[in-house]
């Protein structure tokens, strides 16, 4: 069997990622030779290598990526890592409607952090929580499979938590804006028990701000009761002469604009 052979036949049974030790398997030959004949393929964009030791089919409606796209390609790497993940942030939020503005980078969240993928023109960011494996996930087809999204509630609190890595707060309350329809009052409350205290309460703020209020309401009730310290909307930064917040228990001190 060549290369080409081996490509051929994963393709004709749905198989689009292979590792190095599968291709070493079916050429019969060294490893060294192996990577070389995938080398030619390479050049020729019909295989690409996101990770090392991991390739993906590229077809033609993708050579002008230089890779699959990643909702295609990031399952299959996780299940060979073994590492629980989700799609989050702004590529989380994508999936559940709010398309204001088109990630360029897809977010992945890990238990622990590791280097970015970059793979042609497609790149892939990973982000680290520690409870990744609690967090509430949808399932979404794509054309490979599936891909595991946070639900809308896990992706507002992410995008709250980590939004130096969602373009700031101006940028996080437009596309809290564009998810509210698809969030739950229940489904916040239940998040909220999953993330920090303060992000529960900027959430809720945010929320407020974007006309949310109703959304809102239940991330109220759980920083009243379960919230003794007041916190910055925006950490790192002075609270030197910033408005305080009693309802949400904030030191308001940045003014937040939503696009929308």
């Amino acid at each position: 069997m060549t290369a080409v052979d081996l490509v051929t036949e994963l393709a004709s049974r749905g198989r689009h990622c292979f590792t190095i030790d599968e291709a070493v398997a079916a050429l019969g030959s060294s490893v060294v030779a192996t990577r070389a004949a995938l080398r030619r393929l390479k050049d020729k964009g019909v295989v690409a290598t996101p990770y090392r030791g991991f390739h993906v089919i590229v077809p033609p409606e993708y050579r002008r990526l230089g890779c699959l796209p990643a909702d295609q390609f990031v399952p299959e790497l996780m299940k060979h890592l073994g590492q629980p993940y989700y799609v989050a942030l702004l590529s989380a939020a994508r999936y559940h409607g709010a398309a204001h503005q088109q990630p360029q980078i897809f977010y992945v969240m890990l238990a622990k952090n590791r280097p970015s993928i970059a793979c042609g023109t497609v790149r892939v960011h990973f982000v680290a929580r520690s409870n990744v494996a609690e967090i509430p996930v949808a399932r979404f087809n794509t054309p490979r499979g599936y891909v595991m999204v946070s639900s809308p509630e896990a992706t507002a609190f992410d995008l709250v938590g980590y939004h130096k890595h969602a373009g700031g707060l101006d940028n996080v309350a437009t596309v809290l804006a564009e998810l509210t329809d698809s969030l739950s009052s229940a489904g916040l409350f239940e998040a909220a028990k999953l993330s920090p205290a303060p992000w529960a309460q900027r959430l809720g703020y945010l929320l407020e701000r974007v006309g949310a209020e109703r959304k809102a309401a239940s991330l109220a009730r759980y920083v009243e009761r379960m919230v003794n310290e007041t916190t910055p909307l925006l950490p790192g930064r002075t609270i030197l002469g910033a408005r305080h917040d009693p309802r949400w228990k904030l030191h308001v001190n940045v003014h937040v604009e939503s696009e929308i």
